[in-house]
């Protein structure tokens, strides 16, 4: 999610500075020579080149960091995909058979769970575990997809079990594989 927003920001501050480099400027020399078409569009992509320099560095950089990131993933994939018959079944008599995922405003959506899902998804290091089993119906399981739920989701959902889980159950969720 960090890196999202960095690369939003280097977006944002890339266009930024390159439409700041087009707005016209006053030049000291001015009204002293002829301009022609042909230099006047030199000089202002070179101002474009010189103000899209630094901020196209960081996000040539971010991207290569993402994808470092992104590679360590792969190599945490848990070898089994599919969770046990036991497993499931387990995950879904935890959740009374209703969907664990949020809907609007935090609040727990009240459909028939229909799939056993990875919490963190399997293709960015989820373990096939009980811990990173959530109960989710269709719409649910299609709409997070590959996504890795954000901090504030897995309090909301481990604070949603807290009602619907007995005291002696487990509440916590998401498990990741550790990096070999």
């Amino acid at each position: 999610m960090s890196l999202r927003l960095a690369f939003m920001a280097i977006v944002v501050w890339l266009f930024g500075s390159a439409i700041l480099s087009l707005m016209p400027q006053a030049d000291a020399g001015a009204g002293s020579g002829v301009s022609t078409a042909a230099g006047v569009l030199r000089s202002m992509v070179d101002r474009v080149k010189t103000a899209v320099t630094l901020p196209g560095a960081f996000a040539v950089v971010l991207i290569i960091a993402a994808a470092v990131i992104n590679a360590r993933d792969v190599r945490r994939r848990d070898p089994v995909r599919r969770f046990t018959r036991q497993q499931r079944r387990a995950g879904m008599a935890r959740a009374g058979g209703v969907c664990e995922m949020e809907t609007g405003f935090g609040r727990r959506c009240s459909r028939p769970a229909e799939h056993g899902d990875h919490f963190y998804p399997w293709s960015k290091g989820g373990s096939t575990s009980l811990q990173n089993f959530v109960a989710a119906c269709s719409r649910c399981n299609r709409a997070k997809g590959a996504r890795i739920p954000s901090p504030g989701q897995q309090l909301r959902l481990e604070r949603r079990r807290r009602t619907y889980v007995p005291l002696e159950g487990a509440v916590a969720v998401g498990e990741r594989q550790p990096l070999p």
